[in-house]
C-alpha cells in the first residue's frame, strides 16, 4: 500500500513508477486505487497492462473488498495499491471513527490496508521539514494499533545533507527509508476542474509521464526492499467471481429471462467517457450479455444489435464539440432510449442525454441543458430509488458518490427538478450532512441518468436486473419499465 500523510505528497507519481519500474524488471504487477478515483487507475492501467481496480468499502461493502482485491491480483507477481488522501483520511460520517476490533470503517488508505493486510510504505513531502519528521512519523506508526508501516519514502529532498536528516530522522522512531526522491518539476500531469487529466486524454504525453515516474523510481527507489516488505497474499481465501454474484443477483432482478442469448450492452469508452470500473464488463458478461464497446467521437454507429446501453461518467464537458459533431451516433442513441431499451447514465452519460451541453447539441433524449459551474459536488451520497427502472425497484438503497462541477437544468415545464418532462420521474432522493438534497435524476422509458457513480460490484442485483431488461428488449417486449415518452 503507497500512503501519504496528506493528499499532494506524491502517491500517484510514487504508486505508479513503482508499479512501471517493477514492471520493466520482469515483475508482474497489479494495480489498484483505495476509494471511488476513476483517473489514476487509468496510468495504472498504462505503467503495468493490466487493468487498474479500485478497492472502496464505502461503495461495495467491506466484506468485499479482500475478495475483489484476490480477484484482481491473479496471475500477478506483486499487488501495489494507491492511496487517497492521507492514511487515515476517509468518509466522516456518524459511526465511522472506529468498530468492533479498531478497525477504521471510513473507506481509508488504512481501512483497506488492514482489510488485505498490505504493509504500508508512507510516502512524505519533505519540503521545510527536517527533525520533526521523526515526531510526524511516530504519530502516524502509533496512531491506529494494526496500521502496518513498512517504511518511510522520502519525496521533494532538496540536498544530500537534507536527506541524511531526514534519514536519521526516520531511523529515530525505527522505520526504514526505502526511497528518497530529489526535488523536480518535470513529471507535472496536466490537471483540471476534477483532477489529472485522463490517461485516455493525454495520450503519449501520459506515457511520457509514466515513462519519467518508472526511471524516477527505479533510480530513488530500492526496489528490492520494497519487494521484501511485502506480505504474502493468503492462499485459499474466497475470491470474487462475477458468475457467483450474477447467480445470487438474479433471483433478485424482477425481471424474467425470455431465453434469447447474449443480448448486446453497448458500453461507451474512449476518451470522453472513462470513468467505470472494471468489474462492471465482467458482471455484464457473467449475466449473460455480450459487451461492445464504442468510442461516440468516432463511432458513427451503435454496436449491432444493441439491446441495452451504458454511458459511464468522464469528460464530456471537454468535447462537447466533438460529441456534438457526431450527429448519427446521437440519433441512434436518441431513437434506442425512445424505443424503450434499457439505458443506464452515470454523470457524463447524464449531460451526453440531454439536449445540449454548454450549447452543444446532445443527443436529446432528457430534457435539458447542461452546464459548467464553479461549484464543485463532492462525497459519498446514501441514497434511496423513489422510481422503477431497469435498475432499482422504488425503495432500494444504494451508498454512492457524487463528483462533478456541472448541472443539468431542467426544460420548462419538467414535472419536477431533475426530471423527465411529460410525466417522468426522478431516480434518487439523498440528503448531504441530514440536509434534504430534493430529488435528483431522470428515469424516463427504459433510461435510468443520474449523477450518481455506483461500483457495479456493489450492486450485482443492479446489473442483473439490468441485463434481464435488455433480454427482455432484444426478444421484442419493449414495455417501458418507466413512464410515457416525452
Amino acid at each position: 500500500m503507497i500512503a501519504g500523510v496528506a493528499s499532494g505528497t506524491g502517491k500517484t507519481t510514487v504508486a505508479t513508477g513503482l508499479m512501471a519500474a517493477l514492471c520493466r524488471r520482469g515483475t508482474s504487477v497489479a494495480p489498484f486505487k483505495v476509494g471511488p478515483d476513476y483517473i489514476d487507475p487509468g496510468y495504472h492501467a498504462l505503467a503495468t497492462g493490466r487493468p487498474g481496480r479500485n478497492l472502496d468499502p464505502v461503495l461495495v461493502g467491506e466484506q468485499r473488498v479482500p475478495a475483489l482485491f484476490r480477484h484482481g491480483v491473479a496471475g500477478a507477481d506483486l499487488a501495489v495499491v494507491e492511496g487517497v488522501m492521507g492514511l487515515f483520511d476517509g468518509r466522516i460520517s456518524p459511526g465511522s471513527v472506529e468498530q468492533a476490533g479498531g478497525l477504521v470503517a471510513d473507506g481509508s488508505t488504512a481501512h483497506v490496508a488492514r482489510l488485505i493486510g498490505a504493509p504500508v510504505l508512507l510516502v512524505v513531502d519533505c519540503r521545510g521539514q527536517s527533525r520533526s519528521l521523526a515526531a510526524l512519523l511516530h504519530g502516524f506508526a502509533t496512531y491506529r494499533p494494526g496500521t502496518r508501516l513498512a517504511g518511510v519514502v522520502l519525496n521533494q529532498v532538496g540536498s544530500p545533507r537534507h536527506e541524511q536528516v531526514l534519514r536519521d530522522a526516520c531511523a529515530e522512531v525505527g522505520l526504514p527509508v526505502l526511497g528518497a526522491l530529489p526535488r523536480r518539476d518535470e513529471l507535472a500531469v496536466p490537471s483540471r476542474h476534477l483532477g489529472l487529466v485522463t490517461a485516455a486524454e493525454h495520450g503519449l504525453a501520459a506515457t511520457s509521464a509514466v515513462d519519467a515516474m518508472a526511471e524516477l523510481v527505479a533510480r530513488h527507489v530500492e526496489l528490492d526492499a520494497v519487494l521484501a516488505a511485502a506480505a504474502v497474499v493468503p492462499a485459499g481465501e474466497p475470491v470474487w467471481d462475477a458468475a457467483a454474484e450474477m447467480a445470487s443477483g438474479m433471483s433478485g432482478s424482477g425481471v424474467a429471462g425470455s431465453g434469447v442469448a447474449l443480448p448486446v450492452v453497448a458500453i461507451a469508452g474512449g476518451t470522453a467517457f472513462s470513468f467505470g470500473y472494471a468489474e462492471h464488463a465482467e458482471l455484464l458478461a457473467a449475466a449473460g450479455a455480450e459487451v461492445a464497446v464504442f468510442d461516440p467521437l468516432r463511432a458513427e454507429r451503435l454496436p449491432a444489435g444493441a439491446a441495452g446501453l451504458v454511458l459511464p461518467g468522464g469528460f464530456p464537458e471537454e468535447h462537447g464539440a466533438g460529441l456534438a459533431a457526431n450527429a448519427s451516433l446521437r440519433a441512434e442513441v436518441a431513437a434506442l432510449a425512445a424505443a424503450g431499451a434499457p439505458v443506464h447514465a452515470e454523470c457524463g452519460g447524464l449531460l451526453y442525454l440531454v439536449d445540449e451541453l454548454d450549447g452543444h447539441p446532445m443527443c436529446g433524449v432528457l430534457p435539458g441543458a447542461g452546464r459548467m459551474t464553479r461549484q464543485l459536488r463532492l462525497g459519498y451520497r446514501d441514497a434511496v430509488a423513489i422510481s422503477a427502472s431497469p435498475l432499482f425497484e422504488p425503495g432500494q438503497r444504494v451508498t454512492g458518490h457524487e463528483f462533478h462541477r456541472t448541472e443539468v437544468t431542467p426544460a420548462a415545464g419538467s414535472a419536477a427538478p431533475d426530471c423527465a418532462e411529460g410525466g417522468g420521474a426522478p431516480a434518487w432522493q439523498w440528503a448531504v450532512q441530514g440536509t434534504p438534497a430534493g430529488p435528483e435524476g431522470f428515469v424516463w422509458r427504459g433510461v435510468h441518468a443520474s449523477y450518481l457513480h455506483t461500483h457495479p460490484a456493489g450492486q450485482p442485483g443492479a446489473v442483473a436486473r439490468f441485463v434481464s431488461h435488455c433480454t427482455a428488449f432484444a426478444a421484442g417486449r419493449t414495455d417501458p419499465v418507466g413512464v410515457p415518452g416525452r
